[in-house]
């Protein structure tokens, strides 16, 4: 295993921490603090009393000072049609919150996701788990434990994916005693990362992170979401660098969003950007149908449209397998490409 240069574990972690904390979670001083007037937007920004406004000040930092519907800022800022009720929609739409085993869904045959914790350094507007019951599913080495004895006793499994919320919202020390006990399960060889922190706080990919990861015996992937290549910057390359070095797979997925996503030229930059960040385009999930997230909905002839204009600009690796989740599936479903 390749040996991680590793600095001041606690103060290292201390830094992405300290990010979390300085979140903003006003939606008028995120507008003030990107010199837009709030009057405009006044109606929608109540919405984040549906789902509550979080931003790190890194991720802020990416978005253009003075424009509204600057793509990033899209994919956070409360809007007025959250409160519209859209007939299709539903506050569950993976059928995901009626799980037998709290903080464990087993939606696939060979993999298992666990809920490892409830909370997120970003909320999306367009979240598909806006609505989930987390309060129902806490994450901790109590309810990880309960997960970790129905791996322990389903041998079809091979895989375990760390969901949530945002997984990396755990602790290093926490996922180290995690990572241990998966390990410890003889027919399980990879283990899944599911993550959108890194992207919104590079300083969360540590050296002990980076190690953890080198050294377990499991296959490790990290999946980022990204939709739009102005969320990589330097800091993300540099963190995506540490863990292609600790021999982690980089896969992204992402969401069609309107108005974030839609033109050919912006999936164009956005694969473009993730191979250069040495991320492989893995899935662009068409939006799932929860409440509140309508007005980021392309249906599904824009998106193939889309999808086609991709695969004449770019080299194949580089398009992403347009797909949805369908709740109570055993599998996303592929969008046949075929233009009627």
């Amino acid at each position: 295993m390749p040996h991680i240069i590793t600095r001041n574990a606690s103060s290292v972690e201390q830094n992405w921490l300290k990010e979390l904390t300085n979140a903003i979670s006003d939606p008028f001083l995120l507008l003030k603090t990107l010199n837009i007037d709030p009057e405009p937007w006044k109606a929608g920004l109540e919405a984040r009393k549906l789902f509550a406004l979080r931003v790190p000040m890194s991720f802020v930092a990416r978005m253009e000072i003075g424009n509204p519907h600057d793509p990033l800022l899209r994919q956070i800022l409360p809007l007025a049609q959250e409160y519209d009720v859209h007939e299709g929609y539903s506050l569950d739409p993976l059928e995901e919150q009626d799980n037998e085993t709290p903080g464990l869904l087993h939606k696939y045959k060979n993999r298992v996701l666990m809920i490892l914790k409830g909370g997120c350094a970003v909320n999306c507007r367009y979240c598909f788990r806006r609505h989930f019951p987390y309060e129902d599913n806490k994450g901790g080495k109590r309810q990880w434990q309960v997960s970790l004895d129905y791996i322990a006793a389903h041998p079809e499994l091979n895989e375990v994916i760390l969901s949530g919320g945002d997984p990396l919202m755990a602790k290093d020390h926490e996922l180290a005693w995690l990572i241990k006990m998966i390990e410890d399960i003889p027919h399980i060889k990879r283990l899944r990362i599911h993550t959108r922190l890194p992207v919104v706080i590079p300083n969360r990919i540590t050296a002990e992170l980076c190690q953890l990861l080198s050294d377990t015996r499991l296959q490790c992937i990290v999946v980022t979401h990204i939709n739009h290549a102005n969320e990589i910057n330097p800091e993300l390359q540099t963190a995506m660098r540490q863990l292609k070095h600790a021999n982690v797979t980089l896969l992204n997925q992402g969401v069609l969003l309107k108005g974030v996503n839609d033109s050919v030229k912006v999936l164009v930059d956005l694969s473009e950007s993730l191979f250069d960040a040495g991320i492989q385009p893995y899935y662009l999930h068409v939006l799932d149908k929860v409440q509140g997230a309508a007005h980021f909905m392309v249906d599904d002839i824009e998106a193939k449209k889309l999808m086609a204009g991709l695969m004449q600009e770019v080299s194949g690796y580089l398009v992403p397998k347009l797909t949805r989740e369908i709740g109570g599936r055993s599998s996303k479903t592929p969008l046949d490409l075929h233009l009627e």
